[in-house]
């Protein structure tokens, strides 16, 4: 007898396409929460994860890793090795991505600072209202606050 009762008169009277969706089924019954994961696994996310590695990192202006980062080094390096091109500076990358608002914003988009329509810093957000960011000559790789109500919010594609 089966563990799981039905489950063999389903896959016999099922068709290939439909052998694949009960196995799919069946197994997030077995292992709750295996979707909800695999979804969780965004380029942003896994970017979050690369910058967050390399705290203590020393900022370098024009610098984009592996070992030292300015702000738009550390956003292009953390998203390439997730297999994410994004252009060398803060500004292009705000042109790159996809626009959103604060309320969509998600762990791993990128948060833009800045003045009128010249965006000067980038982050990537890291939630709490936090980022993960390289901040300026003398400092490093660090998780701050957003000190600023001075930024816009972009997803990378």
């Amino acid at each position: 007898m089966s563990a799981f009762p039905g489950i063999s008169t389903l896959m016999s009277r099922a068709g290939a396409a439909s052998v694949v969706t009960a196995a799919t089924v069946t197994a997030s019954m077995l292992l709750p929460g295996m979707s909800a994961e695999a979804s969780a696994a965004t380029p942003g996310a896994a970017a979050l994860k690369v910058a967050a590695s390399k705290q203590g990192s020393p900022y370098q202006y024009g610098a984009a890793g592996p070992n030292r980062f300015d702000c738009s080094g550390l956003t292009l390096y953390s998203f390439k090795k997730v297999g994410k091109n994004l252009p060398r500076t803060a500004a292009d990358q705000y042109n790159k991505t996809r626009h959103i608002s604060s309320g969509s914003r998600q762990a791993g988009d990128l948060v833009f600072f800045h003045s009128g329509s010249n965006v000067y810093h980038v982050g990537i957000y890291a939630g709490s209202n936090k980022i993960w960011h390289s901040p300026k000559p003398g400092a490093s790789v660090r998780l701050e606050k957003i000190w600023s109500g001075s930024v816009w919010y972009g997803r990378v594609n």
